[in-house]
């Protein structure tokens, strides 16, 4: 990554331009600087797949959105977020609720989507139920804890550190497993009398994934909803069957396709969630253009907590 100057972009039909105000470092971001994400932009292209930003031109096509409009959603590559001027794509162009500021709303939009979808209509998630989140310190994994305890679950975050420990304490988990000094199996069963949890949020796969179905209840379900970790596993389906267990994949970018309804209704459900405070972005790091490169790959490297934002 480096900082260039380009022209700035042109909103196409069903396009708008913003002037970038904050954008958040996914995941995402990393692999697909790689040429590992399964979406591989044209060489070269500026990352930055989730931001706020205020619309200063609408593309033919486009209804509901004017110009000063301050908004929150995904970026149109190659014209990414970290930039001065980046592109939105008007279907997954929302608007950026006042209680948060410029960073947080840059955070509210792929983490907190995947979370609400992972949990509720993947796993259907119920009050009382326990969910393990795993990488409970990260972008993903913070957002889970938040919303896992607004549906009623009691959350077991999983982190690796004494400060990501407690992070994630913050956050509101109820039990906090420093995977480098604990077992996070025995910590499972200790907590829920031998039975395992009900649900296990896993962004991170391989070794992860596959020491999670040695503390799955009956009737369980596992989200796999990345592989962080750098191992995709294999799911012995023969230990689902034997255990009483579902595995459910998420890929929330589908939904954008499939159903677009249903994304609108989630954000109009985390921005109440946001308006009462019970969810809330936080952000580790706030970054200037010239750093924003230092940022992802600090990202890459799992060296960070919460959520790390490029600001204007």
């Amino acid at each position: 990554m480096e900082l260039v100057e380009v022209p700035e972009p042109e909103p196409g039909p069903g396009q708008v331009s913003v002037r970038v105000l904050g954008a958040a470092a996914n995941f995402p971001d990393v692999l697909m600087c790689r040429g590992h994400y399964q979406t591989r932009p044209t060489l070269p292209f500026t990352p930055g797949v989730e931001l706020c930003g205020e619309v200063v031109a609408v593309g033919p096509e486009v209804d509901g959105i004017a110009v000063g409009q301050r908004v929150l959603g995904g970026s149109v590559l190659p014209h990414g977020g970290f930039a001065e001027v980046a592109l939105m794509d008007a279907a997954t162009t929302f608007a950026a609720p006042e209680s948060l500021d410029d960073a947080q709303a840059a955070s509210l939009f792929i983490a907190y989507q995947t979370g609400w979808f992972g949990l509720h209509r993947r796993a259907a998630l119920q009050e009382g139920e326990t969910l393990l989140v795993h990488a409970a310190a990260g972008g993903v994994g913070s957002a889970a804890i938040q919303l896992g305890k607004a549906a009623g679950a009691r959350v077991i975050g999983v982190v690796g550190g004494a400060e990501k420990a407690e992070y994630a304490r913050s956050l509101g988990a109820d039990v906090v497993v420093d995977r480098h000094r604990e077992n996070f199996i025995e910590v499972v069963k200790a907590e829920t009398g031998g039975q395992g949890v009900d649900v296990v949020y896993d962004p991170v796969g391989g070794e992860t994934y596959q020491r999670s179905t040695k503390c799955i209840a009956f009737e369980g379900r596992i989200v796999v909803v990345g592989f962080a970790g750098g191992e995709i596993q294999r799911a012995a389906l023969n230990h689902a069957l034997v255990k009483n267990y579902s595995i459910a994949g998420l890929h929330w970018g589908l939904y954008n396709t499939h159903d677009p309804a249903s994304v609108e209704q989630c954000h109009r459900e985390l921005v109440a969630l946001a308006n009462q405070g019970i969810v809330r972005p936080l952000v580790s790091e706030k970054l200037a253009l010239d750093t924003v490169a230092e940022g992802v790959q600090r990202l890459a490297d799992g060296v960070t907590v919460g959520r790390v934002v490029y600001i204007a």
